[in-house]
Order: C-alpha cells, then sequence, then structure tokens
C-alpha cells in the first residue's frame, strides 16, 4: 500500500491528466484530483511549485513530476 501524498494538477480536457488518472485507480494509488480549469487558486498554485503553467503536473510527497512521465512516477512511488 502506498502511504505518500499524492496530487495531480490536471484539466477536464488533458489527455494525459486522464492516464495518469487511469495508472493511479490501476495501481490503487489514492490521489487528490485537482482541477485547475475550475480552481484559479490551484492553478496559481502549482505555476508557483513548478514555474509553468502546462499540466498534468503531479507532486508526490513533495517532489514534482512535470508530465505524465510513468518512469519517474514509478520511481517515486518505489513501483519499480
Amino acid at each position: 500500500m502506498i502511504s505518500m501524498a499524492v496530487k495531480l494538477y490536471s484539466t477536464t480536457w488533458c489527455s494525459f491528466c486522464r492516464m495518469a488518472k487511469e495508472f493511479f485507480r490501476d495501481k490503487k494509488i489514492k490521489f487528490e484530483d485537482i482541477n485547475v480549469q475550475e480552481d484559479q487558486e490551484a492553478a496559481e498554485e502549482m505555476i508557483k511549485k513548478t514555474g509553468q503553467s502546462g499540466v498534468p503536473v503531479i507532486d508526490i510527497d513533495g517532489k514534482i513530476i512535470i508530465g505524465f512521465n510513468i518512469e519517474e512516477i514509478k520511481k517515486t512511488l518505489k513501483l519499480v
């Protein structure tokens, strides 16, 4: 069981965001889905953390992964 805090900054139209959500659900990893399209405060928080506005941005216990980088996600979650 993964006990890390996982936040996914996403939008409804982003295909890579959908892939990330599917990955977390398939692996039974709890995550907080933060829709930056609908939440301006969250969008600003994401930009402050990363310096950019593209999604998805994944925050795993404070480690930021920009984009759906499956290998980096697995490594950070210690799934490899």
